[in-house]
């Protein structure tokens, strides 16, 4: 069943849908998720980028603002998609989901890059939920403001690449649980979900142990590496999947897709994945390459009606 998502315009909304609005034409504008007040946005917040031969940025870390990069199509066709980086938790590799979104854009969907707290910079006690919370904040206000924007409210995907898969798959099947203090629930679930050569298991000979030791520090638990485990909660509820690896991949074991896929099935979750001979960690989506897997992932999503 669907939710009809009818709400109020609020002053802060409409300043979004001019910020959102005053952008068409331009590459990239961007969003903070959370006002100053939050106690999210550090006023001392120093992040570390860094930059290719041709001045353009590949990757973030150190004490990240979240936000949102918009890249918008010069054609939308209603879909979009929230895209978390990948980085072992440590950095983001903005320039491998520049290429996503650049690619989704051809396809019609607008892309919102999550720019999200890296736990590796955290000591406090939402060390390890901080990326949850900054996800599910970005799904409140794509979500919230879908219409106003020219965007399908129940077209709303999750992609995630390395441990911006972990995220996304945590996300993905933990969305009945609301991560930030006070919050709700609603409208959290992606509508569908995308994994590229995954993190996905903290168990042992699946493991990224520098994701892991990141997120839940040198000697976590039992109980959490279970509750980090995403596959461990897959259900009826978790949305499409599609996956994709690499079975040369030695960052992160291909097994890491297989055990969600399984898990995926066994719960009658529509799912496709795609495993590869060649590619190692992070392939075929550098913008000189015409055919790729990428082609696979654009007739799954027309299939699903989502182009």
């Amino acid at each position: 069943m669907r939710i009809k998502y009818i709400k109020r315009i609020t002053i802060v909304e409409i300043i979004l849908l001019f910020i959102f609005q005053s952008v068409i034409g331009q590459d990239v504008s961007e969003i903070k998720l959370y006002k100053n007040k939050s106690g999210f946005i550090s006023e001392r917040s120093k992040e570390i980028k860094q930059y290719d031969k041709s001045n353009r940025l590949t990757h973030i870390s150190g004490d990240v603002v979240p936000r949102l990069l918009i890249y918008k199509p010069t054609k939308a066709n209603g879909t979009s998609i929230i895209v978390c980086p990948g980085g072992g938790y440590s950095k983001m590799n903005v320039e491998n989901t520049r290429y996503i979104a650049e690619r989704f854009n051809r396809l019609g969907i607008t892309a919102f890059v999550l720019l999200y707290r890296l736990p590796i910079n955290d000591t406090t006690s939402i060390k390890s939920i901080a990326a949850l919370q900054d996800v599910q904040q970005a799904f409140r206000i794509v979500r919230g403001n879908a219409l106003q924007w020219g965007l399908s409210p129940y077209k709303i995907g999750l992609w995630g690449s390395s441990a911006g898969g972990h995220l996304a798959a945590m996300a993905a099947t933990h969305s009945s649980i609301a991560f930030l203090s006070g919050a709700g629930t609603s409208g959290l679930r992606p509508d569908f979900l995308i994994l590229a050569w995954p993190v996905i298991s903290f168990r042992e000979g699946l493991v990224h142990k520098g994701s892991m030791k990141n997120l839940l520090g040198k000697n976590p638990s039992e109980e959490q590496i279970a509750f980090y485990c995403p596959d461990e909660w897959v259900d009826e509820n978790t949305p499409p999947t599609f996956l994709v690896n690499a079975e040369d991949d030695k960052s992160v074991p291909v097994g890491n897709s297989i055990c969600f896929f399984k898990a995926l099935k066994k719960s009658n979750v529509p799912a496709e994945l795609h495993i590869y001979e060649n590619g190692g960690h992070g392939f075929g989506i550098a913008p000189e390459i015409k055919d790729s897997w990428f082609s696979q992932l654009e007739n799954w999503l027309r299939n699903r009606n989502l182009i």
